[in-house]
């Protein structure tokens, strides 16, 4: 057991993809994982597999993340790591075409509810003196376009915005903060487009190392930011593309 073990770490949306991944990865290190999630059933289901403790959350509403982080406080004690992978897509489309309730549930999800996890979670660290880590999940989408996802990486460019305004606001108490910025990943979210071998090959054609990460390839980039190898690092968002934004 290493000396990043044992803290209490809360990991949204953490029932699938790339959350459950982050999820495994600090139960393997060690610490007493959180999985939160919107649904009840999939968080519990989740924790229980990889033995974790679950929290209902719904990140768009202050409310109930301020229940969440009580209630992860009361049975865990204070909340020594937080990841803000919760997001999604909502659809696709060009900007001139695309409904705005896809745009409004994107920014509801992937940058309110990262602002509000970042408020409750930062100011709970502040309130038990705690020196702990934020780590966010954006996407290289925030610097590098994609026809159709534009809604989705405006988002994504917004959460880099606030890893760095959080890293320099909430340094002095000792938290950092930063994000992993992954190009695509195989995940449910990304499974359609992955089962296809033309939208695939044509999409890892734009990648160096000639390959789709797997959630695997993003998971250990989140516990290093979070551990102490990376005490001195914050408000950088890692790029983990397989060299995409060098193409």
């Amino acid at each position: 057991m290493n000396a990043s073990t044992g803290r209490t770490v809360l990991v949204t949306g953490g029932a699938s993809g790339i959350g459950r991944g982050v999820a495994e990865a600090f139960v393997a290190a060690g610490d007493r994982v959180v999985v939160a999630d919107l649904d009840p059933q999939a968080a519990a289901s989740t924790a229980e597999e990889i033995g974790a403790a679950h929290v209902t959350v719904d990140i768009s509403d202050p409310d109930s993340v301020d229940a969440a982080v009580a209630e992860v406080h009361a049975a865990h004690g204070p909340i020594e790591v937080l990841v803000n992978n919760a997001g999604l897509a909502a659809g696709g489309g060009p900007l001139v075409d695309l409904p705005v309730e896809v745009l409004d549930t994107v920014l509801r999800v992937n940058f309110r509810g990262t602002f509000l996890m970042t408020r409750a979670v930062g100011a709970h660290m502040i309130d038990q003196q705690t020196r702990g880590a934020i780590v966010n999940v954006s996407s290289i989408g925030a610097r590098q376009p994609t026809p159709g996802l534009g809604h989705y990486e405006a988002t994504k460019a917004a959460v880099d915005a606030i890893t760095r305004s959080a890293a320099i606001e909430l340094a002095a108490n000792g938290i950092r903060v930063n994000a992993v910025a992954p190009g695509p990943v195989l995940t449910p979210m990304t499974a359609e487009f992955a089962s296809n071998p033309d939208a695939r090959s044509a999409w890892e054609s734009r990648i160096p190392l000639g390959r789709i990460a797997a959630i695997e390839d993003i998971a250990p980039s989140v516990v290093f930011l979070a551990g102490p190898a990376a005490a001195h690092i914050t408000g950088v968002s890692l790029a983990v593309d397989g060299g995409q934004l060098l193409a």
